[in-house]
């Protein structure tokens, strides 16, 4: 297999793809079946179900792969019966859907779930005239909840079809007829709207990737196949996307006293967190104010690796209230759960919370607080992009942060006295600075202010704060870590230089480039390659902040 010139994917050939994916799930999802007839039929059904015996309705949904968990992932238990897989973002066949629809159907019935774009609409619709041939009592409801192009014809089938799944799988599995449950899949299909945006398409195996957008661009809804959206906006903070897909859903969703389900959608390629800041954003728009019940934040209908998210609301009612709440088999389906308003709050141990400090003025300590935090948040990009060589990625972004919030609360803190006001950093680093760089911050202060406090002069006392990182952390001199610019400048400072220490500091840090092993921290998962060259980013902001004070 040759990769140059293409996206890179963990497959084997691209024609076996769906195949194999389909296998590792019914390797890992006990109570699923497949039908015999791969690779031309890949249909997925439950295994406890028998047509012969059944008096439920039989619900099968699908389309073309690329959109995993959906469709195979929602077969079980309260949702789906079979579901019909294509190749990736293709139709399956008019065969493949009669398989699925001949394996399931019993007396009661069968109902066809099929999101609204013309292969899918053609292929189930012709397998259920077939179907209705050899006798079988078929149905079928197509979704076309996207929202994005108002006036369309044939609105597209996105993740708002989920709730379909979710209400008619609940209606069937309570033993209605074919006619309540179509009836209860068409009131919900009405019923629910969905928008995406994404800041990149998808990448199809063995396909180039393609570049509609520019770095300071995001897509308004595009398509669940990477087709092109309504519109391409400026990117922006997500709040202020989230708002303006507000506005359009309300376009078509503010009704007086209405409440709504919202199903917050991955579309495969943004992570859990960046879904979360979504979720709160959309919640607290007006719009959002009228949302009872949230499924997710997760990937249920995504579009490979897309680099994007939708939101799909569903006008509530008694019947889709109770449906979306109810236990299912499926894992894949995350449950919907009641918003809660104001998120809980449980107050601090008294230990953290009683510890106060009288406030006091001084002008030069408030003077070189200033300094290093100023330092450390103007360095804050560079030292990231430091440690995105030999680390996480995070130190200066970490150190940035504890320093806006300790510049904030200078006129709270004793800068009179010197061992309270070490006591009082140590607290406050260890609540608002994470990682093992706030641990370790918050001992060299706590240290250092007892030193100060049993009569050790300044110097000293930071050098005994030194003294306990080490102790505590397991690092030395060498090992390619803070200490190793912090050590030396602690020294030249105790002999009453900061020219010096700034100097000293500065030595340590680039010496860290040309240590070729870490001995400490993450960068001593690395080999020498990747440090060569690169200072470690903890030396080096210490060298920064040393040299910004002897300025």
């Amino acid at each position: 297999m040759v990769y140059e010139g293409r996206m890179k994917h963990f497959i084997n050939e691209k024609d076996d793809l769906v195949r194999e994916a389909i296998t590792g799930v019914l390797y890992t999802r006990p109570g699923l079946s497949r039908l015999d007839g791969y690779p031309a039929i890949k249909v997925v059904v439950r295994s406890d179900w028998d047509r012969r015996t059944t008096t439920q309705v039989a619900l099968i949904s699908g389309g073309g792969a690329g959109h995993e968990p959906s469709h195979v992932g929602f077969v079980g238990r309260g949702m789906l019966t079979a579901a019909v897989s294509g190749e990736v973002f293709a139709s399956p066949s008019v065969d493949a859907v009669l398989a699925a629809i001949l394996s399931v159907t019993g007396d009661a019935g069968c109902l066809l779930i099929v999101k609204s774009y013309t292969g899918d609409r053609l292929n189930f619709g012709l397998a259920r005239e077939k179907a209705r041939t050899l006798g079988k009592k078929v149905e079928m409801v197509v979704v076309a909840d996207d929202i994005a192009l108002p006036d369309a014809p044939h609105p597209r089938g996105v993740a708002g079809t989920l709730f379909v799944h979710k209400v008619a799988g609940h209606v069937a599995e309570q033993g209605k007829s074919l006619a309540e449950v179509t009836a209860a899949a068409e009131r919900v299909a009405n019923g629910a709207g969905s928008l995406g945006i994404a800041l990149s398409s998808c990448t199809i195996p063995g396909q180039p990737a393609e570049q509609r957008m520019t770095a300071n661009e995001a897509e308004l809804g595009l398509g669940i196949h990477g087709e092109p959206g309504v519109a391409r906006i400026a990117l922006a903070p997500v709040k202020e996307l989230v708002s303006e897909m507000a506005k359009r859903l309300g376009a078509v969703f503010m009704d007086a006293g209405e409440r709504y389900a919202l199903l917050v959608n991955g579309l495969g390629g943004v992570p859990l967190i960046e879904m979360s800041v979504v979720t709160k954003c959309f919640l607290e728009t007006p719009l959002g104010q009228r949302v009872d019940l949230v499924v997710g934040p997760a990937p249920l209908m995504t579009s490979l690796d897309m680099k994007g998210f939708s939101l799909s609301l569903l006008r509530l009612t008694t019947e889709s209230r109770e449906a979306l709440i109810a236990d299912v088999g499926p894992r894949s389906w995350p449950g919907a759960f009641a918003v809660q308003r104001v998120p809980p709050l449980l107050p601090l141990a008294k230990e953290l919370a009683g510890r106060t400090f009288v406030a006091s003025t001084h002008e030069p300590t408030r003077k070189t607080l200033e300094v290093i935090c100023q330092t450390l948040v103007s360095n804050q990009k560079e030292l990231d992009a430091l440690d995105a060589k030999v680390g996480d990625g995070d130190t200066g972004s970490t150190l940035a942060s504890a320093a806006r919030e300790i510049s904030a609360d200078l006129s709270s803190l004793p800068l009179a006295d010197a061992a309270q006001l070490l006591f009082a950093l140590s607290d406050r680093l260890g609540v608002v600075m994470g990682g093992s760089s706030g641990v370790l911050l918050s001992i060299f202060t706590a240290a250092a202010g007892t030193a100060l406090a049993n009569g050790v002069a300044l110097p000293g006392a930071l050098q005994a704060g030194a003294s306990r990182v080490r102790e505590v952390g397991g690092a030395k001199l060498g090992d390619r870590t803070m200490l190793d610019a912090m050590c030396p400048a602690l020294d030249a400072l105790s002999a009453g230089s900061l020219p010096d220490a700034a100097k000293r500091a500065r030595e340590g840090a680039d010496a860290t480039a040309t240590m070729l092993s870490a001995r400490a921290g993450r960068s001593s998962y690395l080999n020498a390659d990747s440090l060569r060259g690169v200072p470690d980013p903890g030396a080096e902001a210490v060298a920064r902040v040393f040299e910004a004070l002897a300025r």
